[in-house]
Order: C-alpha cells, then sequence, then structure tokens
C-alpha cells in the first residue's frame, strides 16, 4: 500500500520545511510513503527547499495557475506514480501532520474513498467571528448541493483512495475544495469526514483578498458544480419565476376580459405572453442543459478508463532523486 502526500506550494521557502518535518515518515497498514510538492510558479527557493528535504516528485510550473490546477496537477502525478491512497495538505503547515493517519484509516479500512479533514473552525484563534460564520456558512450551503454531511467544506486536509481520485475533475481556476465535494457527492462517492487538529497560524492565506471576494468566488463555484449535476432542476427553478408572474398575470387579465373590461389591460396580456415566453425557453435550455450533462457523464466515464489504462497499465521506473515533471 504507497501513500502519497502532495503540497501544493507558491512561494513557500519560509515555511515548506516546518510543514514537511511534521510529516509522518511510517503508518501501520502503508508500506511505503512518497512525498511530492506542486511548484505553483514560485519566485523564492521553494524547490530548492524542497529538494535539500528530500521530496520524492517535483510538479513544476513556470508560471502560477492557480491552486486548483496545481491540485489536478498533482493528483495526476500522484496517480502516474502508482500511489494507492493521496493525501493534499497545505505548505503552510496549518494542518498537524499526525492526523495524516486519521484521515486514511477510514479508507484502509474501506469505508470511505474520499476523507475530509475538520478543522476546530469555532475554537481557532486567527479566525475572525465573521470568516468563522461564513465558513459555517459555505459549508452548509455545499452539504445540501452535495447532499452530503461535511461539516467543513473549504478544508483543504483531505485523502482520496486511487480509485476516488481517477473520477476527479475540476473545472474553475479558483479551488478544487469546494467543487471536489459536490462532484463526490453527486457521483454517490463514499466520503466521510473526521475531526482534525489545525497548527498556530504561520502566515495569512492567499487564497483570496477580501472576505466578499472569498464569498463571491465560492457561491459562484458552488452554483457552477450544481448546475453541472443537476441543470434540469436549476434552469426549472429560474423558469418558474416568469412563469408564473405570466400565469398569474394572464388569470389577472382573463379575469377581467371575461368581466367585460379587459380593453384597458392589453400591456398586461402583452407582458404576461412575455414572461411566460421566457420561461419556456429557459426550461428548454435547461432540457438541453441535461443533455450535455448526460453526454459529459459518458465523457468522465470515459476518461476514467483512459486513465486506469494509463497509470494502471503502465509501469513507472523507480529511481533515486526527485523526478521533475512540467
Amino acid at each position: 500500500m504507497k501513500l502519497m502526500i502532495q503540497i501544493p506550494c507558491y512561494n513557500e521557502a519560509e515555511t515548506l520545511e516546518i510543514a514537511l518535518n511534521d510529516l509522518p515518515k511510517q503508518i501501520d497498514g502503508i508500506d511505503e510513503i512518497e512525498y511530492l510538492i506542486i511548484n505553483d510558479g514560485s519566485k523564492d527557493n521553494t524547490v530548492e527547499v524542497a529538494r535539500n528535504w528530500g521530496v520524492h516528485y517535483v510538479v513544476n510550473f513556470k508560471q502560477n495557475k492557480g491552486l486548483a490546477k496545481g491540485f489536478m496537477a498533482g493528483i495526476d502525478a500522484c496517480l502516474r506514480h502508482g500511489a494507492d491512497i493521496i493525501v493534499n495538505t497545505d505548505a503552510d503547515n496549518q494542518y498537524c501532520g499526525e492526523d495524516i493517519e486519521t484521515i486514511i484509516r477510514p479508507i484502509l479500512d474501506g469505508r470511505a474513498d474520499v476523507v475530509i479533514g475538520e478543522r476546530p473552525i469555532d475554537e481557532t484563534e486567527h479566525f475572525s467571528p465573521v470568516k468563522k460564520k461564513l465558513q459555517h456558512l459555505g459549508s452548509w450551503v455545499v452539504r445540501k448541493a452535495s447532499h452530503t454531511n461535511i461539516p467543513d467544506a473549504p478544508s483543504g486536509f483531505r485523502a482520496y483512495s486511487r480509485e476516488a481520485a481517477m473520477h476527479l475533475n475540476v473545472v474553475n481556476d479558483y479551488t478544487y475544495t469546494l467543487e471536489t465535494i459536490v462532484q463526490a457527492g453527486r457521483s454517490k462517492m463514499a466520503i466521510m469526514s473526521v475531526p482534525i487538529r489545525t497548527n498556530p497560524e504561520l502566515r495569512t492565506s492567499r487564497l483570496f483578498h477580501s472576505m466578499w471576494g472569498y464569498v463571491k468566488k465560492s457561491m459562484l463555484t458552488i452554483l457552477r458544480a450544481f448546475m453541472w449535476y443537476k441543470p434540469l432542476y436549476c434552469f426549472t427553478m429560474v423558469a418558474l419565476v416568469p412563469f408564473l408572474i405570466g400565469l398569474g398575470i394572464s388569470v389577472r387579465f382573463l379575469i377581467y376580459y371575461f368581466n367585460g373590461t379587459g380593453n384597458g389591460h392589453i400591456q398586461s396580456l402583452i407582458l404576461a405572453c412575455t414572461l411566460l415566453i421566457i420561461g419556456f425557453i429557459t426550461f428548454v435550455i435547461g432540457l438541453l442543459a441535461d443533455l450535455i450533462a448526460a453526454n459529459r457523464k459518458i465523457l468522465e466515464d470515459v476518461q476514467y478508463h483512459v486513465r486506469k489504462i494509463e497509470y494502471d497499465g503502465t509501469e513507472e521506473s523507480k529511481s533515486d532523486g526527485i523526478k521533475e515533471e512540467f
């Protein structure tokens, strides 16, 4: 059983060694542990720190591509190098390395394919009261959208079985955390959450520059992911608004018309027809989106089998030292 621990990095030279030193070297049930960093266009000596520490693999981007693309590049590299379990953690040592055993245990026991680390948000001192409320609100929205019971959706401390990792897709450029939970929930993957600990803050978050920016991007990410998996439901809900308003205005016009006073309400009839047409067109768009979603499921299945052939059908050469991927 091979565990690979991946760490996305962007200018993390000051904290990376601390995070690496905190990682486990041996875990019961794991035969081999390897370490991988994703250098997301760092301008400092992040890669040099990783080399000196002795990480096994480096995925190297020449320019910054964002957390989501870095995460998926790391997943691809881990699969290619034969990982049975993949753990994603942060380079700022936010998460406690000893808890890696905690989050992979449900996978080793066959109880889950995806495990999310649940941070003690309310007890985390460097989280402001507003951020704590927004974290809980965002997680609640993700639970509703994904039909899961994950209490800490934005947590980046998570583990994937090889099978689950092969099904992963991230289409947004912002973050992988929310979209992958919606995907896992809607795809009926075995996903669960376990309590974890956090370390004192070493630096401020670089994922967002303002609370409003974080909320806006997170809500758009959740909405987009939900529309991917439930397009007909989403567009039907949107279509109902103009359709029901138009229907109400139509009934009002008919009442006036049958009472003999409909001549002065032609504008209402025009508005009602317009709203009914808008509602109908929106519903038709939902039908088309649902057909596209069905096609996407076929493409995801094809992608999964291609990954199986590519990653499981080839033998990776095993050599000492760091391997770089571009």
